[in-house]
């Protein structure tokens, strides 16, 4: 499943960082958090892979 926003893969890019172990998960909030406890990170990769181009900057943006 692809990001639609920008904001959306920068969340998914730190979830998937706490995931991995380079940063704490305490310092997550708000979605980076859900998606750190909902998603795999198989599913979190695929998320912050997705290329930023002609992505709004928050879903809503279209």
């Amino acid at each position: 499943m692809p990001a639609k926003s920008k904001a959306q893969q920068k969340a998914a890019g730190a979830a998937l960082s706490a995931k991995r172990g380079d940063t704490r998960v305490s310092d997550l909030q708000g979605a980076s958090k859900d998606m750190y406890d909902s998603m795999s990170e198989s599913e979190l990769e695929e998320m912050a892979g997705t290329s930023r181009k002609d992505k709004p900057e928050k879903k809503g943006d279209d």
